[in-house]
């Protein structure tokens, strides 16, 4: 028998040394994906990466609230008016979308696309938004009034005005299935990189974990800890570019769809979970929920941790999460 395990290992791992990993750089979802395959040759390669592409362009179709044509956007159209007919896999991930709403108290919350715009973060503004403008800008966000008929898998959204936006998971979501496409069609390693939410599986050709670096977004061009993926994802939330400065508070583009106040006491978060478009969600949710609901969360859930930096740069981690100094 130990012979058998022997020669079976052997065999895998020279069958994964005689490929190479090909990597294809370009904009899905409005955003870069860097989509890597291990394959024999370029050919087979880009008839793997050509799929994965594929994919992520259904995905995006399914999910997209700016294509007037997607089911998303008809659910957005007839929000106070009719429950809509949508496919299951649009049901699905609404449905877990709810879940992490509940799972997170509303600090993530697929509604977020019902609020008002009232904050910018490009250094036009320079007077706070009063009180009551931040209260009426989160009138229409409420994951509580998404109503799913899974008998008919109808989605209504009970408010006029109310509406859903994937942000916060669909790229998550679309590296998930590009991934599963391609395990599916016998691709033994590889990493879909959608800008920044990164899902990986199998091992690099020299026997390897792939391995993600984590960088201080105080010092960008120093990584403090180089990490293992194996068979996950890893997605980084920043807002070290985008925030405003009041009375000294540091406010960033993230904003908690419960309050409509941006979050505050956090730059980073890093979260590494079995699937990306659940790290996608809890990301946003952390920086939201700040660092001590965030990470009692976090502790709680099974495979998931997490790596987040304060605005005062301090590294703060999950439980299990084991740093390996680069």
């Amino acid at each position: 028998m130990k012979k058998l395990v022997f020669i079976l290992t052997f065999f895998s791992v020279c069958l994964l040394v005689a490929q190479e990993p090909y990597k294809r750089t370009l904009k899905l979802m409005g955003s870069r994906f860097d989509i890597t395959v291990v394959a024999k040759d370029p050919v087979e390669a880009n008839e793997y990466i050509d799929l994965a592409v594929n994919e992520i362009t259904r995905i995006e179709q399914l999910i997209s609230s700016w294509d007037s044509n997607s089911q998303t956007s008809e659910i957005n159209r007839n929000a106070g008016i009719k429950p809509v007919k949508v496919d299951t896999e649009l049901f699905d991930l609404i449905q877990r979308a709810i879940g992490i709403s509940k799972l997170t108290d509303g600090a993530f919350d697929i509604s977020y696309a019902s609020m008002d715009k009232i904050w910018k973060f490009d250094g036009s503004m320079t007077v706070m938004p009063s009180a009551d403008s931040i209260k009426a800008s989160v009138e229409k966000v409420g994951f509580q009034n998404i109503v799913l008929d899974k008998e008919s898998s109808t989605v209504f959204l009970k408010l006029k005005g109310m509406k859903l936006g994937f942000g916060a998971i669909g790229k998550g979501y679309a590296a998930d299935k590009a991934k599963d496409l391609l395990i599916s069609k016998g691709v033994v390693s590889g990493i879909i990189n959608a800008s920044g939410d990164m899902n990986t599986w199998g091992k690099q050709p020299d026997g390897s974990e792939w391995k993600v670096a984590i960088t201080n977004p105080m010092d960008k061009n120093k990584v403090f800890a180089l990490l293992p993926i194996t068979n996950g994802a890893v997605v980084t939330s920043g807002n070290y570019e985008k925030y405003v400065t009041f009375n000294d508070v540091r406010y960033t583009h993230i904003i908690d769809p419960r309050s409509g106040y941006p979050a505050t006491g956090i730059i980073s978060v890093t979260v590494f979970a079995p699937k990306a478009e659940l790290a996608d969600a809890l990301a946003t949710s952390v920086f939201v929920m700040g660092i001590e609901v965030g990470l009692n969360r976090i502790n709680q859930l099974p495979k998931v941790e997490c790596i987040i930096i304060d605005d005062k740069g301090n590294i703060i981690t999950s439980k299990n999460i084991e740093i390996e100094k680069s």
